[in-house]
């Protein structure tokens, strides 16, 4: 899979996009995640992205120029799956999404700064419009790498035990159920006794049990959605 990021703050990810699970995802040829300047993109000499919007509104607002120049010369190279605008009223990212981007080969993802972007970007050059959450970030970036993270790692092979990825929250619907670790006994707080048993068929109930339990306590919205 390749990522391309668009940005006008690219040391705002750089960091997040290679260390942990993406830099190994990208070590081992399974991920190609590049970011891009689009400051690089401007013709002209402040290298400014943004502009006043018409009408008189307070914002500025990222002009159609440089977004359109930088995402034409990456279509110029290949093909894109999507090319996706991080977005406050954008589709709400899941694991379902994350899921179906993790298939693709080539993505595009533009980050909103600013007022926004001039919407005539929205209208002709994205095909995919995703929101992190109902809430409002400085820029578009920190939603890019959760994009980025969540989708890189279901490829077979990023992460060692593919199984991990298979029984994360949300996966089958349902949050994890808790997990333990040594020592099976810390200042008399003690790990379930079914974990301890080796009862691999006990073990998967109290697994599924607790996951149903956890989501109603804490996530009952995720069931009335099936």
């Amino acid at each position: 899979m390749r990522i391309d990021i668009l940005t006008v703050l690219p040391e705002m990810i750089d960091g997040c996009l290679n260390c942990s699970i993406l830099r190994r995802a990208q070590d081992r040829g399974l991920a190609e995640i590049y970011l891009h300047n689009l400051r690089d993109y401007t013709t002209n000499k402040w290298r400014r992205t943004d502009d006043y919007p018409f009408g008189g509104e307070a914002g500025m607002v990222m002009q159609i120029e440089p977004v359109d120049r930088a995402i034409s010369a990456l279509q110029a190279e290949r093909t894109y799956d999507e090319v996706i605008y991080t977005s406050p009223d954008g589709q709400r990212f899941d694991q379902p999404m994350a899921n179906r981007l993790s298939l693709l080969q080539n993505l595009i993802i533009l980050c909103g700064h600013y007022k926004g972007v001039d919407y005539r970007i929205r209208e002709h050059l994205i095909t995919l419009e995703i929101s992190v959450g109902d809430y409002v970030l400085t820029g578009g970036e920190l939603a890019a790498a959760i994009i980025a993270d969540a989708t890189v790692r279901l490829i077979p092979g990023v992460i060692g035990d593919e199984q991990s990825a298979l029984s994360d929250s949300f996966q089958d619907g349902l949050l994890a159920p808790p997990v333990y670790t040594r020592p099976a006994e810390y200042k008399g707080w003690r790990v379930p006794d079914v974990l301890l048993s080796g009862h691999e068929r006990r073990i998967a109930e109290w697994r599924l049990q607790q996951a149903q339990e956890r989501t109603e306590r804490l996530r009952p919205d995720l069931l009335r959605e099936e």
